[in-house]
C-alpha cells in the first residue's frame, strides 16, 4: 500500500480569514499555502542567498495564487471529511472534478475556490490517499438565536426583519462580513431618526453542536436636534418666510409628537424641492439652491443647517401658445390651464394646466397622452412665453379588466361597481370614479386600478383591479361596558358582505341596564340591476330611562320596516318605505310629567277639564319614511376628502294613535390640508312637530350630549326643557348640533390610517317646541382618538365644557364603536 500523501509535500487548504485568520493574513479565497523553503548558504554569497529567501518569502506569501509542481493523478475515488451538517453530496455537487478525471494544480485551487465561494466552510484542505481525494472542510457555524436588546426606537421584529432581507437570521450559517453589514444597515436607520450617537455592539458566544448565539445591543443615545436654520442669499423672502415653506424646524412645544426638529437627509431633500417649489410658484424660474450645510456639535446632539441660495429675477407671462396634435380642442384646453398672459409665473398652475389636459385626453380615450411645455425666457423684459405641446398619442380601449385580491367577494360585486367597461374606450375619469365607488363599499381597505399594456397591440390595454379585503364581517358574544352602561351582554352576526355577495345581513341580541335590542335587518343593494336596493328590518328594543337619569319610566317598541332606494347619481340615492310600530310605556312611580299628560292627557290644573286627550300606554304607527343620501367620501371607514349627506322624513300615516311628523338632516365635509391633516366639519339638525290636535310622543324627542352630540356632558342630559318635578332633560322637538375635528396622524404610523387622533370642539343643543334660544348652546372641547379595529371603528374622546351651566351632567370621558362623527 502506498502511503497517503499531501499534494507536493504539502496540503492546498484555504481558510476564511474573515472568520479564523491564518497568520496575518486577511483572506485567502483560494490561496494555497505551502510549507516554507529553507536555504543553507556559506561564503560570500550568503548575505546574497538570505536576502534572495526572504524575498522568495514574501513572493510566495502575497502572491494570490501559487502553481504547485506535484505529481498528477488520476482520481480513483473522492472523499469528503469533516462535515457536520451539511450533506456530503452537497459538497460533490459543487467540486468542479469527477472521478477518472487528471488532478493537477489547476483543478486543486478552482476546486478550493468554489468549495469556498458557497460561504459554507471556513476551512477547506484537499489530500490525497492512494489516489483518492479526500477533502477536508471545517463548517462555519451556525446562527441558534439572534437577541436584540436596548431598541426602543424600532421594535425587534422590525429589526429582524431588516437583519433577515440582508441574509442574517437564526439558522442561517453565520457569516461575520453579513453580521458587519447588518451592523451598518441598523445604524443607517437610525441615523435617518436623527440619532447620531448611537452605539451597536455584538457578542458571539460559541454553543455546542458548531452554534453561536448572537446579542445585539443597541445604545440609541439622544436624538440629535436642529438649533439652527440659516439661509444665505435670500432677499425677496425673509428667514421667517422660508421657514414657513419646509417641514424643518427647530425645537416648538409641538415637535416633541412631529419629529420636524429631528434632522434626516431625506427629509431635507423633501424641503429643498418645496422651497425650489415655491419659489416657482411666485415667479422666480431661474431660481437655484447653490449649497447645503449640515454641521453637528462634537456630543452628536445638535445640528446647524446652512442653505445658500440664488433667487434670481421675478418672470412674468409674456404668451401661451399651443402645438402638436391638438385635436381641434385648442380653446377647450386654453379654458384648462389657469395661467394667463400677463399673470405672474406660478409653476404649481402651469403643472396644474398640464394635469387637466392629461385628464382631459385620459377621458377621450388617450391613455398615454404627454403634455410637454417649452419656455423661452426674455431676461432683459423679465417674461417668459410658453409653448404647449401636446401629443395625444394612440386613442386606446380597453380590452380586458382583471381583479384580484378577492378571496371572498364575488367578481360580479366588483364589476357592478365599475364604471369603465370592456371593449368601451379608455375613460380615465371612469376609472377615477370606480376607485372611488369601490372604496366607499366598506369591504375593501386598499383599492388600486392599474393599466397594462397588451403585448403586440398598442391601441388597447388591460385594467387590473388590485383590492384588499377588509373583515366585513363579525361574530360576536361578549360581555362589557361603557361610559354611559354599567353592564352588556351582547351577541351579534354582522356581515355586510354576506357570503362575498354583496348583501348585508345584521342579526344583534343586546341587554343591558339601558338597552335590550333584538334587530334583524337584511338589505340587498342590487335588488334590481340597476342598482335599487331593498332593506328588511325587525327589531323589538327597551328603553330604561332611569338608569340615565331621564326618570322613572320604561319604553318597549316593535317594529317592522321595508325600504327602498333608488339610485339617480353615481352619487345621490333616495329612498322609500313603510314601517309598523307600537309602543308601550311603563310608568314608575315617579314618572316624568311629561310621559304622565301623553298616557292619561292634559287636564287644566284650575277646572280640571281635559284639554287635550290621552293617547294611553299603548300607541301604534304605520310610518311613512322618505330619505336622501349623496356621499362623496373617498373613504368609507377613514375619510379624508369629501362630503356625506343625509336627509330623512318620517311622518304617521292616518292608521293608529300617533300623529307626528320628524325631519333630520346630517351633513359631514371633509377638507384635507394636505396628506397628512384633515379638517372635519360636522353639522346635526332636526326638526319635529305633531299634527294639529294632537300630542307629540315624547320618546320621539331629540336629544344631545355626549358622543356624537355635544361631547363632554352626559349622554342625552342637555336642553332647557327640564321636567317641573325630577328636573331631569326633556329633549327636544328642535335640534342644532355642529363639531369641527383636526384630524391626524398618529406618530410612527406612518400610512396607516387605522389609528388617527383628533382635536374637537363641539356646540349645539336641543329645544322644546317653540323658539330657538342661542344662548342656551353648549360648548366643548377636547382630544380623542379613532381606531379601525377588529370588531368595528371604535372612537374615544376627552372632553371639557367650556361654559357649562350648574344643572349640566359632566362626563369627560366617552366612547362608542360605529363609524362617523
Amino acid at each position: 500500500m502506498r502511503p497517503a500523501r499531501r499534494l507536493s509535500g504539502t496540503a492546498i487548504r484555504a481558510s476564511a480569514a474573515s472568520q479564523e485568520p491564518v497568520g496575518n493574513r486577511s483572506d485567502f479565497k483560494g490561496c494555497t499555502a505551502i510549507r516554507p523553503l529553507s536555504y543553507k548558504t556559506d561564503g560570500p554569497l550568503a548575505g546574497f542567498a538570505a536576502l534572495t529567501g526572504a524575498l522568495l518569502l514574501a513572493l510566495v506569501l502575497l502572491t494570490p495564487r501559487i502553481a504547485l509542481a506535484f505529481e498528477t493523478f488520476t482520481i480513483r475515488d473522492i472523499r469528503v471529511e469533516g462535515v457536520q451538517r451539511i450533506d456530503p453530496g452537497t459538497v460533490f455537487s459543487y467540486l468542479p472534478v469527477r472521478v477518472g478525471q487528471v488532478m493537477n494544480d489547476e483543478r486543486a485551487s478552482e476546486s478550493i475556490r468554489a468549495l469556498f465561494a458557497t460561504g459554507f466552510f471556513k476551512d477547506v484542505r484537499l489530500e490525497v490517499q492512494n489516489d483518492v481525494l479526500v477533502v477536508f472542510v471545517s463548517e462555519r457555524p451556525a446562527i441558534a438565536s439572534l437577541v436584540v436588546t436596548g431598541a426602543r426606537e424600532f421594535s425587534d421584529e422590525v429589526i429582524k426583519k431588516t437583519f433577515a432581507d440582508i441574509g442574517l437570521r437564526e439558522s442561517l450559517i453565520f457569516d461575520r462580513s453579513v453580521l458587519e453589514r447588518a451592523e451598518q444597515e441598523l445604524k443607517r436607520q437610525y441615523l435617518s431618526r436623527a440619532k447620531y450617537a448611537v452605539q451597536v455592539t455584538t457578542t458571539v458566544t460559541p454553543l455546542e453542536r458548531n452554534r453561536v448565539g448572537l446579542n445585539i445591543k443597541v445604545d440609541e443615545g439622544e436624538s440629535a436636534r436642529i438649533v439652527a436654520i440659516r439661509f444665505v442669499g435670500n432677499e425677496k423672502f425673509t428667514d421667517a418666510q422660508l421657514l414657513d415653506q419646509i417641514r424643518l424646524s427647530t425645537p416648538t412645544w409641538l415637535t416633541w409628537y412631529t419629529k420636524t426638529d429631528q434632522y434626516a437627509r431625506e427629509k431635507l431633500a423633501g424641503d429643498l424641492e418645496t422651497l425650489r417649489s415655491f419659489y416657482l410658484d411666485q415667479g422666480y424660474l431661474e431660481f437655484s439652491i447653490d449649497s447645503t450645510q449640515v454641521s453637528i456639535t462634537p456630543d452628536k446632539e445638535d445640528v446647524h443647517v446652512t442653505i445658500a441660495v440664488s433667487e434670481g429675477e421675478q418672470y412674468t407671462v409674456a404668451g401661451l401658445d399651443f402645438g402638436g396634435q391638438l385635436l381641434g380642442r385648442e380653446n377647450e384646453f386654453a379654458q384648462l390651464l389657469p395661467l394667463r398672459t400677463g399673470d405672474v409665473f406660478s409653476g404649481a398652475k402651469l403643472t396644474s394646466g398640464q394635469n387637466r389636459i392629461t385628464q382631459r385626453l385620459g377621458e377621450l380615450g388617450y391613455a398615454f397622452a404627454n403634455v410637454s411645455v417649452q419656455q423661452s425666457l426674455d431676461r432683459a423684459k423679465r417674461e417668459v412665453r410658453f409653448t404647449i405641446l401636446v401629443d395625444p398619442g394612440r386613442r386606446v380601449y380597453v380590452r380586458r379588466i382583471n381583479i384580484s385580491g378577492n378571496g371572498q367577494t364575488r367578481d360580479a360585486v366588483i364589476r357592478r361597481e365599475l364604471r369603465q367597461f370592456e371593449s368601451a374606450w379608455y375613460d380615465a375619469e371612469k376609472i377615477r370614479l370606480s376607485r372611488e365607488r369601490l372604496g366607499r363599499l366598506g369591504y375593501f381597505t386598499d383599492v388600486r386600478i392599474d393599466t397594462e399594456p397588451v403585448p403586440g397591440v398598442s391601441d388597447q390595454i388591460d385594467l387590473a383591479v388590485k383590492v384588499t379585503e377588509n373583515a366585513s364581517g363579525s361574530l360576536l358574544f361578549g360581555v362589557g361596558t361603557s361610559s354611559t352602561e354599567t353592564l352588556i351582554l351582547s351577541a351579534a352576526i354582522n356581515q355586510q358582505n354576506f357570503l362575498g355577495t354583496g348583501k348585508a345581513l345584521d342579526v344583534e341580541v343586546n341587554t343591558s341596564n339601558v338597552n335590550r335590542t333584538i334587530s334583524v335587518s337584511y338589505t340587498d343593494p342590487y335588488f334590481t340591476d340597476d342598482g335599487i336596493s331593498r332593506s328588511f328590518k325587525a327589531y323589538s328594543r327597551v328603553f330604561n330611562a332611569s338608569e340615565l337619569d331621564l326618570g322613572d319610566y320604561r319604553w318597549r317598541s316593535n317594529a317592522l320596516s321595508l325600504n327602498f332606494a333608488i339610485p339617480y347619481t353615481e352619487l345621490d340615492r333616495v329612498s322609500f318605505g313603510l314601517a309598523a310600530e307600537n309602543n308601550t310605556l311603563s310608568l314608575g312611580e315617579r314618572p316624568p310629567q311629561r310621559y304622565v299628560d301623553f298616557v292619561n292627557g292634559v287636564f287644566d290644573p284650575v277646572t280640571g277639564v281635559q284639554t287635550q286627550e290621552g293617547v294611553g300606554r299603548s300607541s301604534s304607527a304605520l310610518l311613512g319614511q322618505f330619505g336622501w343620501t349623496r356621499d362623496s367620501r373617498d373613504n368609507f371607514f377613514t375619510p379624508n376628502r369629501g362630503r356625506l349627506q343625509r336627509g330623512a322624513l318620517e311622518f304617521t300615516m292616518p292608521v293608529g294613535e300617533l300623529r307626528y311628523y320628524k325631519a333630520t338632516y346630517n351633513h359631514q365635509y371633509y377638507y384635507p390640508l394636505n396628506k397628512d391633516y384633515t379638517l372635519a366639519f360636522n353639522a346635526d339638525l332636526g326638526y319635529a312637530r305633531a299634527f294639529s290636535g294632537s300630542q307629540y310622543p315624547p320618546f320621539k324627542n331629540f336629544y344631545a350630549g355626549g358622543i356624537g352630540s355635544v361631547r363632554g356632558y352626559r349622554p342625552s342630559s342637555l336642553g332647557p326643557g327640564r321636567d317641573p318635578v325630577d328636573n331631569i332633560a326633556l329633549g327636544g322637538q328642535t335640534k342644532i348640533v355642529g363639531s369641527i375635528e383636526f384630524i391626524l396622524p398618529l406618530a410612527g404610523s406612518g400610512n396607516d390610517r387605522s389609528f388617527r387622533w383628533f382635536l374637537f370642539l363641539d356646540g349645539g343643543n336641543v329645544f322644546p317646541e317653540g323658539k330657538i334660544d342661542t344662548s342656551e348652546f353648549r360648548y366643548s372641547g377636547g382630544i380623542g382618538l379613532t381606531w379601525l379595529s377588529p370588531i368595528g371603528p371604535m372612537k374615544f374622546s376627552l372632553g371639557y365644557p367650556l361654559n357649562g351651566k350648574p344643572q349640566d351632567q359632566v362626563q369627560r370621558v366617552q366612547f362608542q364603536i360605529g363609524t362617523g362623527f
